[in-house]
C-alpha cells in the first residue's frame, strides 16, 4: 500500500510517499524559515499563503521522486491538527482534492500521533511498550505507547514548550530565528556548568515547566550583561536536557519500556540526542533517535501513520474539517 502524505501544520510544506507504513519512497520539505526570520517567529498569514503557493509543486516533486503517478497511490493523507488553522486548511484541502480526483480514500492524521510513529520508519521492529518524548516548539509530551493506537500520556508542559523556550532564549541572546538550532550551535563552544540555572519540576512527577527557566536566563543577563553567550546557551541547554532526559528515563522505568524514543523538532538537538543514548545505555534499554529529517515536521510520518489508521479505522469522510487544538488520543 502506497500512501501520499501532506504536512502543512506550521511553516513547512511537505509531501511524501510511503509504502506499507515504513518504506519511505520520497520525502520533500519546503522550509519557510527565510520568510519568517525577519519577524523572529512564524506569522500565520504568511505561512498559509506560502503553503498555497508551495503545496502543488511539493506534491509533484514527491511523486516524481517516488517514481509514481497519482493513480499509483492507494490513499492520500494530510495532517488535520493540531497546528495553525489556515495552514492546516491548505494541506487538508489539497489532500481531499487529490483523493477525490484519483478516487482514493482520504485519511486525516493527528500531527502529535505522527511524531510518535516517526521512530517506526527507522525501527519497524520496535517492541511495546516504549517511552516517547515528543518535544517541539508547540508541544512537550511524555507518552508511553502500549500498542499501536494505545497511548498513555504521562506528562506534558504546564506552560512553555521546550522548543518555545529555546526560541525565546535565542532572542534574549541575540541569536536570531529559528532559535533551537542557533542555541545548539553556539552552545557547542560553551561550558554547560558555567551558570547554575534551575531544573524546573525535576523531581516532581512527569509534567514539565520551562517558563521559569527562561525567566532565569533573562535575570542572569540583566545582572551580567557582558556574560559569555556560549556559556549561557550551553548552561540553559543543559538545564532543559537534564529535565527532559530524567523524566523520559523515569517514565521508561515505571512503564517497563523496552526503549527510550524521542521525536519532534527539538529532538534534532545534538545534546539531547547524545544524552538519550547515554541514558538508554545506562538503563540497559534500547534508544531510538530518528534522523533529523524525521524529527522536524515532515510528511513521511503523516503517510506512515495514515497507513495504520486506514487499516484500523477506514477512510476519513471528505466533509471532516481541521482541528487546530487536536490532542493525542488516549488509550481505551
Amino acid at each position: 500500500m502506497r500512501v501520499l502524505g501532506i504536512e502543512t501544520s506550521c511553516d513547512e510544506t511537505a509531501a511524501a510517499v510511503v509504502e506499507d507504513g515504513h518504506k519511505v519512497l520520497s520525502s520533500v520539505v519546503a522550509s519557510q524559515v527565510d520568510l519568517h526570520a525577519r519577524f523572529g517567529g512564524v506569522v500565520p498569514e504568511i505561512a498559509s499563503r506560502a503553503h498555497v503557493e508551495l503545496v502543488n509543486p511539493v506534491v509533484a516533486e514527491a511523486l516524481v521522486e517516488a517514481g509514481a503517478a497519482l493513480d499509483d497511490v492507494d490513499a492520500v493523507a494530510a495532517c488535520h491538527g493540531p497546528g495553525l488553522a489556515g495552514a492546516l486548511l491548505v494541506g487538508v484541502s489539497a489532500a481531499k482534492a487529490l483523493a477525490f480526483t484519483a478516487d482514493r480514500p482520504y485519511v486525516g492524521v493527528n500531527h502529535l500521533e505522527a511524531h510518535l510513529y516517526a521512530s517506526w520508519l527507522e525501527e519497524p521492529d520496535l517492541r511495546f511498550p516504549v517511552a516517547v518524548l515528543v518535544v517541539s516548539g508547540g508541544h512537550t509530551l511524555l507518552v508511553v505507547v502500549e500498542d499501536h493506537g494505545r497511548y498513555r500520556l504521562m506528562g506534558e508542559t504546564v506552560d512553555d514548550a521546550a522548543g518555545e523556550a529555546f526560541d525565546k532564549v535565542a532572542r534574549l541572546l541575540g541569536l536570531g530565528y529559528p532559535g533551537g538550532p542557533a542555541v545548539d550551535r553556539v552552545a557547542a563552544a560553551g561550558d554547560p556548568a558555567a551558570v547554575a540555572f534551575p531544573r524546573p519540576m525535576l523531581g516532581d512527577g512527569f509534567d514539565f515547566s520551562f517558563s521559569g527557566l527562561k525567566t532565569a536566563v533573562l535575570y542572569h543577563l540583566r545582572r551580567e550583561p557582558s556574560a559569555n553567550v556560549a556559556d549561557v546557551a550551553a548552561s540553559f541547554q543543559e538545564a532543559v536536557v537534564d529535565v527532559l532526559v530524567a523524566k523520559l528515563a523515569a517514565a521508561a522505568e515505571e512503564a517497563g519500556a523496552t526503549a527510550l524514543v524521542v521525536g519532534g523538532g527539538v529532538a534534532a538537538n545534538s545534546r539531547l540526542r547524545q544524552r538519550v543514548l547515554e541514558a538508554a545505555e545506562a538503563a540497559g534499554r534500547r534508544a531510538v533517535v530518528p534522523q533529523v529529517s524525521l524529527c522536524t515536521d515532515n510528511a513521511a510520518m503523516i503517510a506512515a501513520l495514515a497507513h495504520r489508521r486506514l487499516l484500523a479505522d477506514g477512510p476519513t469522510p471528505l466533509d471532516a474539517g481541521v482541528d487546530p487544538n487536536l490532542r493525542l488520543p488516549r488509550a481505551p
